[in-house]
């Protein structure tokens, strides 16, 4: 299942890009700036901001939503299929993320964008949620794209079982990795995850002399310090053939999506991380031999 298909990326990946997000993770990132893909299932988004109280949606007689006199009362877990939903809502208030596309689908999008690969050296990115985290169907869109000669980047947390990595190997071309943290206990408590596991998946990969870009998010309260994230690019530095690091700053784009999601917040309030404070931590990431990219 997919949640959207973004054209013309200039990021994540070289050149022009077609970016595929797939639904669906195994981490709960407390900064997460895309909470509707957590979910490997559809998600309910209600803007009370866009409501204009037309009453479709109250009677189209769907279980889990009433009026609340200013707008709408969502009980999602009572909203029996969520799909039912997704052209109710005429001022579109009430929008549905998630759609199942088969990979003939996605190859149609894709395609659409050949000229704009062509001219500037680009391609596809999978990004998510966790792509990884996909069924089959993932595997039959890479093989897929190889077999049209398109350049494929994966972003990844790698938070998943080491089957689900090696399966994908030969059919990308740059997983661009997240390490968020060297201290397990830390990354267990920000984001839900084993640090362990991703650690032992990137070490395999790199054995594998797949090719892989590091991407450190710079999270305030979690890792944005000198010492911290001196030990990420040491890391980074231990292990063989990786020679390229992004530093993307937090931003706080996402954060009205919680609400309208029913969703707290819990990261709580900060401030975007300015690019200008990253020069140390670029310096420093110089100074160890890696090339240096900011913003993806």
């Amino acid at each position: 299942m997919i949640f959207n298909i973004q054209r013309f990326s200039t990021h994540d990946g070289e050149g022009i890009r077609t970016l595929i997000f797939y639904k669906g993770c195994p981490l709960r990132c407390a900064w997460c700036c895309n909470p509707e893909s957590q979910s490997f299932d559809y998600s309910i988004l209600y803007d009370r901001r866009k409501c204009k109280s037309f009453g479709d949606c109250i009677a189209a007689g769907i279980p889990g939503i009433t009026n609340a006199g200013k707008g709408l009362e969502i009980i999602r877990s009572e909203v029996p299929v969520p799909e039912i939903l997704r052209n109710v809502c005429l001022s579109r208030a009430i929008q549905i993320s998630g759609e199942e596309r088969s990979t003939d689908e996605l190859l149609y999008e894709i395609e659409k964008d050949l000229p704009f690969y062509r001219h500037s050296g680009g391609g596809v990115t999978l990004s998510g949620g966790e792509p990884l985290s996909q069924g089959e169907s993932l595997v039959e869109l890479l093989a897929a794209l190889k077999d049209k000669n398109l350049d494929v980047a994966m972003e990844t947390s790698l938070h998943v079982e080491w089957a689900q990595v090696e399966r994908c190997m030969g059919l990308v071309g740059t997983f661009l990795v997240d390490i968020k943290h060297t201290d397990p206990e830390k990354f267990r408590v920000f984001t839900g995850g084993n640090l362990h596991l991703v650690n032992a998946n990137l070490k395999l990969l790199v054995e594998a002399k797949e090719n892989v870009i590091v991407r450190i998010p710079v999270i305030p309260g979690f890792n944005h310090t000198t010492g911290e994230m001196e030990k990420i690019v040491d890391f980074a530095g231990s292990l063989h053939h990786i020679r390229e690091i992004h530093f993307l700053p937090y931003h706080t784009l996402g954060t009205e999506k919680y609400a309208m999601l029913g969703m707290d917040y819990a990261f709580g309030i900060k401030t975007p991380v300015d690019e200008n404070t990253l020069n140390n931590y670029i310096n420093y990431a110089r100074y160890k031999g890696f090339t240096v990219k900011t913003g993806g």
